[in-house]
């Protein structure tokens, strides 16, 4: 390597380490590659904001020992789950991804609130539905929720392959939009449905089965129906025969009379008989949101109850000084929890079941839910088996990844 006498000190990087390589070295000065004042950044702090926030997302910060900041950056794999992830709105489908893989997804779509900004809340939760069914949400509770079901009705019709569903105390009315919903072939699957306190009529009720009645699709493997405490008279109970799976029935606090006529009606037309005891089952203690969704839910109401607060008038302002608004919340706290209390009480429960024709309990009695929910999920696989084996597509649905897959893939 020739060295000119004026090019100054040269450095050479030789396994690892510098060293200089001009021609006299014990003569010629020593530089300092850095100076003892030297410090860096990452070219990422010269750029525009938002494209360094999306930057920042490859690097892991860290301290030493020493309390040194040291950053690494993320495998390939990290990087290409988040990029879709900040994209999941645009992806057409996820039909044949690991299951594995899309729960990651789902939580990465997540931390980015995804699901809870209304322009990619629909399309995003659409995504995952399509593919994963259940996976993403089996059981959803909104009990007593009828705001959330008014804004984020878009959200919550993604939804499909749903086993229980809770709308108890929404009071939603015969002709809300949610009933489309329900109705939908989307909630075949539906076992469970609790629609007390939902002001419900007869014309209401009529609409409700009228999908299975006449087109013979909606809620045909209906098997637990709650109509407790809705406007409902003995007109409207002909309409309830069309569930043919039908196990429980929940009718207390109607306009519904309990008399021979109406045992004969249920014993006669759909094998059911008077419970004596109150079933567990409408005690809405089972009822939850289970799925990858069940964070989503409750950022769904946290982002709802978030109200501004207004500026108190000097008035109550003394009034929360002296005392005076604390002792009437409470009072009144007290007084609609005795009320609802006291209303709970005076409903005597109307619980019917199914039985055999010999009058003994039948098996679906005492066996749980599931065997039922397991034979339907059976029936669709078997549905969708027929539908790729007539199509060209060959990839299944859903695909699961083994352990030496993911080993394969946390190593980029």
């Amino acid at each position: 390597m020739y060295v000119s006498e004026g090019c100054g000190a040269v450095y050479v990087r030789e396994k690892g380490e510098l060293r200089c390589v001009t021609a006299d070295r014990n003569h010629s000065p020593q530089h300092r590659l850095f100076t003892r004042d030297f410090s860096f950044q990452l070219c990422i702090d010269t750029l525009p904001a938002a494209s360094r926030s999306k930057r920042r997302d490859h690097f892991i910060f860290t301290y030493n020992k020493e309390g040194s900041l040291r950053y690494t950056v993320k495998s390939l794999f990290d990087i290409s789950l988040q990029f879709i992830a900040d994209h999941i709105e645009h992806v057409d489908s996820l039909v044949g991804f690991p299951e594995q893989m899309a729960d990651k997804l789902f939580s990465a779509a997540e931390e980015r609130h995804k699901f809870t900004e209304p322009h990619t809340a629909p399309r995003a939760l659409q995504v995952f539905c399509e593919a994963y069914g259940e996976l993403v949400l089996r059981s959803l509770c909104l009990r007593n929720r009828n705001l959330l079901i008014s804004e984020r009705l878009d959200e919550i019709r993604q939804f499909q392959n749903l086993e229980s569903l809770d709308l108890y105390g929404c009071r939603l009315g015969d002709n809300h939009q949610v009933f489309k919903y329900i109705t939908s072939e989307a909630l075949a699957s539906l076992v469970k449905l609790f629609l007390g306190a939902n002001c419900l009529s007869d014309a209401g009720l009529q609409r409700l089965t009228a999908p299975v009645r006449v087109m013979k699709k909606g809620l045909e493997n209906l098997q637990l129906l709650e109509l407790s405490e809705n406007p409902i008279t003995e007109k409207s109970l002909g309409y309830i025969t069309c569930f043919k799976m039908l196990q429980k029935l929940d009718i207390s606090g109607t306009n519904v009379t309990v008399n021979v006529s109406l045992k004969g009606f249920f014993r006669k037309n759909m094998r059911m008989v008077l419970s004596e005891t109150p079933l567990k089952e409408f005690g809405h203690s089972d009822c939850k949101t289970e799925g990858w969704a069940e964070q989503v839910i409750n950022q769904w109401e946290i982002t709802a109850s978030e109200v501004p607060k207004k500026d108190h008038k000097p008035r109550t302002n003394a009034l929360r000084f002296y005392g005076r608004e604390k002792f009437v919340r409470e009072t009144l706290k007290s007084c609609s929890g005795t009320s609802d209390t006291t209303k709970k009480d005076k409903v005597v429960p109307i619980h019917f079941y199914k039985v055999d024709l010999c009058g003994t309990t039948s098996t679906a009695e005492h066996n749980s839910l599931s065997s039922t929910v397991a034979a339907v999920q059976k029936g669709k696989k078997r549905r969708l088996s027929i539908e790729e084996d007539q199509s060209s597509a060959p990839l299944s649905k859903r695909q699961s990844l083994s352990a030496e897959d993911l080993d394969l893939l946390n190593s980029y």
